[in-house]
């Protein structure tokens, strides 16, 4: 049967659909970060950023769509992570400001939304580049309006539009050379495609399939040969468990019914209820089946989803998927229940290769309402004082040199963990300031913080775009209490591009980059746009990045050593350093970062 429109209660399905789906394959999304380090984001950013939004979507038993819209577009916009998820938050702020007012949504509507959707994200960055999840949305909406135009079937246009959404995708790596360089199809784009493949799926009425792996290159979906190692045994594929933080009432018929919906998925179920905590373990073949249903309670935590083919499978994944040794990680990280996500510094390369020098320009429009839904804010401690700041932070001996630059909240995170603008919003609402710096040290937490700054009412909000921890120490250490806000923000930022950032970690997997051949596990030193060094020790890699870094200009020299290192490691970099260029100066400090083994600034 020809469907020609789509209600509320449809939609609803389909974007639930959309984000199990994505959830899912976020670890293999992260997969496809351009530089080969232990930090790949792009899936976990939109994860969360889509997650926040499902939260609010499935609160809803009968909705409407202007409901789903203000749900949709209220829960990304606060819980966007990344530069990647802003945007993200950014097509569904368009695509639900044509929804809104109406009934259903025909081929004409989803026309107009698709394309209002593009229109938005792209307005939202100042300097848009192709070859990012910017144009595989712009692809997939204007086939959508070119098949809309012969016919109302919605499935043709859908149909049509992922096909296209998928061509695009593929010539991402024609459009940006990192990514050819690198193997891989742009990160974003490809969590878009998840998304929309998830809601089609739901459209169709289909069960949803996460079964199916993918290539590190992201060209597709693992082909598995009938001559493949029996694993006949293994009925239900996918261990997954999860934990539901409680919204709704919860008693002893809907858990046995929730038990038995489990039991139609797969088998070895265990629901343990405590207080307004759930924990679910159960083997499927459609984890976002379960995850679906979940969402219909409250919100999830620590998930984790485990192939327990992978074993027997091992030869044909080898290229495919890498064991992940940490892969429960928080969907509500607000909540802080069961274990803090462990963070990670931020390197100065941005998700994939997506919007490099990106810098929001107009988030918000006059008229947006999502200010209406903010929660009561936690109020700030202490009188009313001129100006606050506030800064983005990783590792405890980082966060000690901010505090005492006068900061007066650290927002834990990095580029793993990825604060939310929801995050950078209630650290505003604690300084209790009229002005209030917020310094995102991260290209990638930049558009986050500036979406923060639109949705804050009381104090002005004024966003350094520090790159980097060194950029931030920078800023701030420019700072002058006389000078007015707008002087102060030129001075804070022209002094920060003057520093240059190293930083030294491992590598993940085996890839070809800025005329390196990189080797998995090898040690590589991160300049702000490059890869600048390659080799097996620590030290010796610290020094060459320095050595990249330098120049005759150079008076200033800082290593901040992370959690793995010591002091006694880093004054051996120090020490070299001083040897190959006496006229500069050398600091050490006890930075406590994790994965980043030094994070060092040149000056």
């Amino acid at each position: 049967m020809i469907k020609t429109s789509i209600d509320a209660k449809l939609l609803q399905k389909m974007f639930l659909a959309g984000a199990s789906n994505l959830e899912a394959k976020k670890e293999w999304i992260n997969e496809l970060n351009v530089f080969p380090v232990p930090d790949g984001d792009t899936g976990t950013n939109m994860s969360m950023t889509i997650m926040a939004a499902a939260r609010e979507v499935s609160k809803f038993e009968n909705p409407t769509l202007a409901e789903l819209a203000k749900a949709i577009s209220t829960g990304s916009l606060r819980g966007a992570r990344g530069n990647s998820g802003v945007i993200l938050s950014q097509l569904f702020r368009g695509f639900t400001k044509e929804i809104k007012e109406v009934e259903y949504i025909d081929s004409e509507v989803i026309a107009i939304a698709f394309t209002r959707a593009v229109e938005t994200a792209y307005k939202a960055v100042m300097k848009p580049k192709e070859g990012t999840i910017l144009t595989v949305a712009k692809g997939v909406a204007e086939k959508a309006v070119e098949v809309a135009q012969t016919t109302d079937n919605l499935d043709e246009i859908f149909k049509a539009a992922l096909e296209h959404g998928d061509y695009v995708l593929s010539q991402t790596p024609e459009m940006l050379p990192v990514l050819k360089q690198a193997g891989v199809v742009d990160s974003g784009g490809q969590g878009l495609m998840q998304i929309l493949k998830g809601c089609y799926d739901a459209f169709c009425g289909k069960e949803i399939d996460f079964t199916q792996g993918a290539t590190a290159n992201g060209s597709g979906a693992v082909r598995m040969s009938s001559e493949s190692i029996d694993t006949s045994d293994i009925k239900f594929g996918y261990c997954t468990e999860f934990i539901i933080m409680l919204e709704k009432d919860w008693n002893e018929k809907i858990e046995k019914d929730f038990k038995a919906y489990l039991e139609s998925l797969g088998d070895s179920i265990v629901v343990v209820s405590m207080d307004d905590i759930v924990k679910v373990h159960v083997h499927t073949n459609d984890p976002g089946l379960a995850i679906q249903k979940a969402l219909t309670f409250g919100q999830l935590t620590s998930m984790k989803i485990d192939n327990m083919r992978e074993e027997h499978e091992e030869k044909l994944f080898k290229e495919a998927q890498k064991t992940d040794t940490e892969t429960s990680e928080e969907v509500n990280v607000e909540t802080n229940v069961e274990e803090k996500v462990e963070e990670t510094v931020d390197t100065p390369v941005e998700e994939s290769a997506t919007v490099e020098e990106a810098v929001e320009t107009e988030i918000l429009d006059k008229d947006d309402t999502v200010v209406e839904i903010k929660e009561e804010p936690v109020k700030a401690e202490g009188p009313r004082k001129p100006v606050g700041f506030i800064s983005v932070s990783v590792g405890e001996g980082l966060s000690e040199i901010f505090k005492g630059l006068g900061v007066d909240e650290i927002i834990e995170g990095g580029q793993t963990m990825n604060p939310s603008t929801e995050d950078i919003i209630n650290a505003i609402d604690k300084v209790n300031a009229d002005t209030v710096y917020v310094f995102p040290n991260n290209s990638n937490i930049i558009l986050a913080a500036n979406q923060a700054s639109y949705l804050v009412e009381d104090k002005e909000v004024v966003v350094i775009p520090s790159k980097s921890i060194p950029q931030g120490i920078t800023a701030l250490i420019n700072f002058i209490d006389e000078r007015s806000t707008e002087e102060n923000t030129e001075r804070m930022t022209e002094e920060m591009t003057r520093v240059k950032t190293g930083q030294v970690t491992y590598a993940v997997r085996d890839t070809e980059l800025d005329g390196f051949e990189i080797k998995e596990n090898d040690i590589m030193g991160i300049g702000d746009k490059a890869i600048v060094a390659v080799g097996q020790n620590i030290n010796s890699t610290a020094f060459e990045t320095i050595n990249e870094l330098i120049d005759d200009d150079s008076e200033l020299v800082s290593i901040y050593y992370g959690a793995d290192m010591t002091e006694e490691d880093a004054e051996m970099v120090a020490e070299e350093i001083t040897k190959a260029y006496p006229s500069v100066d050398v600091e050490v400090s006890f930075g406590g970062q994790p994965v980043y083994y030094y994070i060092m600034s040149v000056e």
